[in-house]
């Protein structure tokens, strides 16, 4: 349990208390100064009856007053001390008192926590406080984000039942690059809204998506099986359809990746990779000698990112042919394995090119350039069209890492100037 619900717990308890033993002490003081003051009025009874006694005695009343006295002051009396008090014995209060001040103050708190963890919700408590950990801490500090995850994780597996905090996780994990963790937390997700299809879908999709990055761009079975599930529930699934495209172009099946692509448009017009798919309808309606839409504008620079100017080494101008697929990758500084922040794919007969890439060229809304500090900046012309690297391919990077930012002033100059062996 947390310090948070212990200091809330406390004060709840007290307060508890006090509403017991308040008036238990109270309500004794008051029932004995009543007392006290009924004893009073007995003891002046008794002696205005000894007073009246003796007057009798005296002679200096008759029978006739003597008698009407003693009924008026026995009545008066009848007020004051009403017959079944007068009979009542007087018990002290005091150690009945205090046996239920201790029973209060033994009983309430143990009752509280039993009760409390019996049909609480702390597990829910903490899941959220972890979550909300997780969502403040800055991404760039991983260890404190993997033991965040780790928290999460222990949570989750033992009150399952909690679709954004699986969500989170699986987010957290694509940020920490650990795809399998990833794909493994999504179809957890899609376990735990199971009578939402839709819902269930973009788990799926998620997961599906996850191990795609895990496999370096593969289109492996579970790749595969994950987005066959997604589109049985949902054909329309936007992570889905977004990778089918991208491998339908990766086979140079330029018509069909066009239609997944345009497809994503039409149901999800407010997608936020909507600029990185336009641009690859672009590039794919180029690949088939066509012209593009109309309706698919070059996207204008703007938010979070890095300006770069890139250029081909003079001595490579004459190898490398004029529609040689050319892709920019922005990756976090010091991580090499991973999908990367931004991509963005052209032609070589485009250099030299000067381009921002910002969150418009994210492959997905978990890793996104708006979210790292630096940035390591590569740009590859591929032989073959794929976005995996190939001996034959001409590559250039950034030397050192590229600070991320809202300027747009002076671009990083990356310039193409070795191939790739093996």
């Amino acid at each position: 349990m947390t310090d948070t619900f212990w200091i809330a717990a406390t004060v709840l308890i007290i307060l508890a208390l006090l509403f017991v033993l308040y008036p238990v002490f109270f309500h004794r003081l008051g029932a004995r100064k009543q007392t006290d003051l009924k004893n009073q009025n007995l003891m002046a009874y008794r002696s205005r009856m000894k007073e009246l006694d003796s007057e009798y005695e005296a002679g200096i009343l008759d029978d006739e007053n003597y008698r009407q006295l003693k009924e008026e002051l026995a009545g008066s009396m009848l007020d004051d001390v009403p017959e079944q008090e007068q009979v009542r014995p007087v018990i002290s209060g005091r150690r009945s008192a205090m046996a239920v001040a201790l029973v209060s103050i033994l009983l309430i708190p143990a009752a509280t926590v039993y009760l409390y963890e019996r049909w609480g919700a702390m597990d829910r408590v903490e899941q959220f406080i972890t979550m909300q950990e997780m969502g403040a801490t800055d991404g760039s500090r991983q260890s404190q984000m993997m033991e965040l995850s780790g928290q999460l994780r222990e949570r989750l597996e033992a009150s399952p039942d909690n679709p954004e905090g699986w969500a989170m996780l699986g987010r957290t994990y694509m940020r920490l690059e650990r795809y399998d963790d990833a794909a493994w937390a999504f179809r957890q997700l899609a376990d735990s809204v199971n009578d939402d299809d839709r819902a269930e879908a973009v788990a799926y999709g998620l997961s599906a998506q996850a191990l795609f990055f895990g496999s370096q761009g593969a289109m492996t079975d579970e790749v595969t099986a994950a987005i066959e599930q997604a589109r049985a529930l949902n054909p329309d699934e936007v992570n889905a359809l977004g990778l089918l495209g991208i491998n339908a172009f990766s086979q140079e099946n330029y018509q069909e990746a066009i239609d997944y692509w345009e497809r994503i448009e039409t149901v999800a017009p407010d997608h936020p990779q909507i600029a990185s798919i336009q641009e690859g309808v672009r590039e794919a309606y180029t690949r088939l000698g066509e012209e593009p839409p109309a309706r698919v504008a070059e996207p204008e620079a703007s938010g979070v990112g890095v300006t770069v100017r890139v250029t081909l080494a003079e001595d490579l101008q004459d190898q490398v042919p004029a529609d040689t697929t050319l892709f920019l990758f922005a990756r976090q500084a010091n991580v090499r394995q991973g999908p990367p922040l931004a991509v963005a794919r052209l032609t070589a007969d485009q250099l030299p090119v000067e381009i921002r890439l910002d969150d418009r060229y994210a492959m997905s809304p978990q890793a996104t350039i708006s979210s790292v500090d630096q940035v390591v900046v590569t740009a590859r012309l591929s032989r073959s069209g794929s976005v995996n690297a190939q001996a034959g391919d001409w590559q250039g990077s950034t030397d050192t890492p590229v600070a991320v930012n809202e300027s747009q002033e002076a671009p990083v100059a990356v310039v193409i100037d070795q191939q790739l062996i093996d």
